[in-house]
């Protein structure tokens, strides 16, 4: 593929991706989405956490854990915990790092 061909795609996709991204601001009145979808849309941020986070904790290369004592086990445990009884982030991603590193440094888990 040539240069010129290159940035022709280039400047095709950025045309493409500032359109559908300001599609939205084309009408004059305002969209308004259905009670449903915006009920669902509650749940998204919550849905691609658990994507990113949960295969993480319970894989290991692609494979289930051989042992229950890994200590990522132990470290979700404690940050769940900690997210539901005091409902901080900082405390959360803390507390189970803590454990994490008190885990693997300590215990060689």
């Amino acid at each position: 593929m040539s240069t010129t061909e290159m940035a022709i795609a280039a400047l095709g996709l950025v045309a493409i991706s500032a359109f559908s991204r300001s599609f939205f601001f084309l009408s004059e009145q305002p969209w308004r989405l259905p009670a449903w979808l915006e009920r669902g849309l509650r749940y998204a941020p919550l849905a691609a956490l658990s994507a990113v986070v949960l295969p993480e904790v319970l894989l290991i290369q692609g494979h289930w854990p051989h042992d229950w004592r890994d200590a990522r086990f132990f470290a979700t445990a404690v940050a769940v915990a900690w997210a539901w009884w005091q409902k901080g982030m900082l405390g959360t991603i803390l507390s189970g790092m803590a454990v994490l590193l008190g885990l693997k440094l300590g215990l060689g888990w």
